[in-house]
């Protein structure tokens, strides 16, 4: 288990409140029904700005409502609304897209979804008009400065397409520059793009493998073959280069071999700090039309007041959206209906609404989000981040949830990525006294950290954590947990079959529930401010906010006066 003195690393927590002498529990039945609600085929796959948001947004404000909460989003003549519009672009393409590749002087058309996955256009066109665009092998993709790591080395990549490997050069090897097997924000696929915008290339494909993205083909064809989102800003392609893509492995195989070298020895030179880029024989074509729109979704938001410092908030959430429908499985069913993702996560929100609204009302606000479009870029999040409802420097934490186990009670828990603060100390401490131990996220090498709604509030400096299932069950043990997890993520993660079953056990979740709602009781009714440790990236972030934390509480040092911290 981590030690308190390095997850804390000098952060300034104080002695938290008491146990409350009544525990919040939690009805399994009631998660239970929320999931198979959500999940049904009635909310159509949960997509932003379509019928199934729609849906989705009455219930979820309905159910706030009838939980107690009052309604904490958009001001509007004065009073609050159950939401907080936000304003998305969206494109999708009028039909498939003409794909075809130039290998070494040879023509060869690629379907899409199928050799390659191309994303509609978020860069502001409304068309994809590449022709005979150079490829370009750029390693991983990353330029990092302060790891005198460069893999763009002498390249101009205007006009020229970069196919770049997933996951950061220490994923297989476990360590080097990058900090081991953790992925880091270089790792993303998001990062790629961005870094092709930033230097004015074409494109920019990724190449898939299983094992360091973290799912299957399956995952990037359903994800990537269909709308496209994106806040809306003011120059899109300074974030999104014209075509945003990826290719089988396979495929980047034959590119290799056509230029006389191959996928394994490029992959070990993309590996070393002196790799530089490799230009391939071989150029690609897309032709397609795209309807683009700016379009209004919205992040669903409740609250209960906080009755001593209600400017002060804790913030509960988790994404509603899901893949909407699309095309077909081998069953034939369309319907991505997202039980698990993330209609688990959101039945906690709303159970975890209930306990707070119908318990002591705490001395803090207590804040429960439903955001949109995370399954288009973490964008309800980010945009809530950028518009905060609620003082971003006075939210003393946020914890997240998606993807919640149903499988029974287990005997640990975790959170994704292996960053170090205060408020997962906290939760360390709370599981603790519920004779539950801490497990270190197994699957942080995937860039886990950076893929919830969580990242985009602690990249405003808010110490933000994304709770997941522990994986040692009382019912089966971790072996149990594996096999299942390993069909999870091979047939059901973003495909149609994420459907509810009448045999999950949802015991675990209220289990789950309960210790997340001692933290947030904890924090709550506190003066605790979690900090970032003195070496993570988001702590300059929350210490420019510092001073609208000073004077907010009062403060009982030991052995001292009440003074004002």
């Amino acid at each position: 288990m981590l030690q308190r003195s390095m997850l804390l690393a000098g952060a300034a927590l104080v002695a938290a409140a008491p146990l409350a002498a009544q525990t919040a529990t939690f009805d399994p039945q009631r998660l239970s029904q929320h999931v198979q609600t959500l999940g049904s085929d009635a909310f159509e796959g949960r997509a932003p700005a379509t019928a199934g948001e729609t849906k989705t947004v009455a219930y979820l404000s309905d159910q706030f409502a009838k939980a107690g909460l009052q309604p904490g989003g958009d001001l509007k003549d004065g009073k609050r609304l159950w939401t907080q519009a936000v304003p998305l672009l969206r494109s999708e393409f009028t039909a498939s897209p003409n794909i075809s590749l130039n290998l070494a002087g040879k023509t060869t058309p690629l379907a899409q979804g199928e050799q390659i996955a191309v994303r509609a256009p978020t860069n502001g066109d409304k068309a994809m008009a590449i022709n005979g665009a150079p490829l370009v092998f750029a390693g991983y993709g990353v330029k990092a400065p302060e790891r005198g790591w460069d893999d763009f080395k002498g390249l101009d990549a205007r006009g020229k397409i970069l196919v770049v490997l997933v996951n950061d050069p220490d994923f297989e090897g476990g360590e080097g520059d990058f900090g081991g097997k953790a992925m880091t924000y270089y790792g993303r696929w998001t990062y790629k793009y961005e870094e092709g915008a930033r230097l004015g290339a074409k494109g920019v494909l990724v190449i898939h493998e299983t094992e360091p993205a973290s799912y299957g083909w399956a995952t990037v064809k359903n994800s990537n073959n269909t709308a496209m989102f994106d806040i809306v800003r003011e120059n899109p392609a300074a974030e999104h280069p014209p075509l945003e893509g990826w290719i089988q492995r396979d495929l980047a195989a034959q590119l290799f071999a056509a230029s006389g070298t191959s996928f394994e020895a490029m992959k070990a030179a993309a590996k070393r700090k002196d790799f530089k880029p490799v230009p391939l024989k071989a150029n690609l074509t897309v032709q397609g039309n795209a309807k683009t729109e700016v379009v209004t979704s919205y992040n669903v938001v409740g609250i209960v007041p906080g009755a001593a410092r209600p400017d002060e908030t804790v913030i509960y959430m988790g994404h509603w959206d899901h893949l909407g429908i699309g095309a077909p499985d081998a069953s034939g069913d369309r319907i991505f209906n997202g039980a698990i993702d993330n209609g688990t996560g959101i039945a906690h929100l709303i159970e975890q609404a209930r306990a707070f609204a119908t318990g002591p009302r705490p001395q803090r606000s207590v804040v429960f989000m439903a955001v949109t479009a995370e399954e288009k870029g973490l964008l309800g999040s980010e945009y809530y981040a950028a518009n905060p409802l609620y003082p971003a420097g006075k939210t003393a934490g946020a914890i997240n949830t998606d993807v919640l186990g149903v499988l029974g009670p287990a005997r640990n828990f975790s959170v994704r990525g292996n960053q170090k603060f205060g408020l997962l100390d906290i939760l360390v401490e709370e599981g603790a006294k519920r004779g539950r131990r801490f497990t270190p996220d197994p699957a942080a090498g995937t860039g886990t950290f950076y893929r919830s709604d969580h990242f985009t509030f602690a990249k405003a400096g808010i110490p933000a954590l994304s709770f997941t299932r522990g994986d040692d069950l009382e019912n089966g043990g971790a072996e149990r947990m594996r096999a299942w997890e390993a069909n999870y993520r091979a047939n059901m993660y973003h495909q149609p079959a994420d459907e509810y079953s009448s045999d999950w056990d949802f015991t675990g979740m209220a289990q789950d529930a309960e210790l997340l709602h001692a933290v947030g009781e904890r924090l709550a009714n506190s003066c605790d401010w979690p900090e970032w440790s003195q070496d993570s990236e988001f702590r300059a972030a929350r210490e420019r906010s510092a001073a609208e934390r000073q004077g907010t509480c009062p403060v009982t040092p030991a052995g001292g006066a009440p003074e004002r911290g």
